[in-house]
């Protein structure tokens, strides 16, 4: 098995502020995939959230960004649950989409952002989720 350097220079600070805003060790994750078969949304996900971590862990946060699976997680905490090395991924998502939308200088998300990253594969419940969190 080849060993893969954690947090490699790239992206370093954004993937601590990661770390951080979700307050889990992403480099806990021993790549199970129980959070991937157990999610309800993974049919609409181009990256499923085992992958998403990994990505992360690897420093490819850019990957992460222009997928569709950080909109895409309805926060039911499924993977979160599943977890057993009890990593929030839910939070972990949900910090990278805060990192999106600081990037744009905003604390906030505007309804045409989340218009342009939805399809019909989303579930409902991820979309007002979304709004529920970052529109207020």
């Amino acid at each position: 098995m080849k060993r893969v350097k954690i947090y490699s220079g790239k992206r370093s600070k954004e993937l601590e502020q990661i770390s951080q805003i979700s307050g889990q060790r992403i480099q806990d994750c021993i790549q199970c995939g129980k959070c991937s078969a157990s999610c309800p949304a993974s049919e609409g996900m181009d990256i499923l959230p085992h992958q998403v971590i990994r990505l992360l862990q690897t420093g490819e946060l850019e990957k992460v960004i222009e997928s569709k699976t950080i909109w895409s997680c309805a926060s039911c905490f499924t993977c979160s649950e599943r977890c057993p090395r009890d990593i929030d991924i839910a939070n972990v998502l949900e910090a990278v989409r805060l990192i999106v939308i600081r990037r744009s200088g905003e604390n906030r998300i505007k309804a045409e952002d989340v218009i342009k990253k939805i399809d019909d594969k989303m579930p409902q419940q991820a979309i007002v989720s979304v709004f529920r969190k970052y529109n207020k």
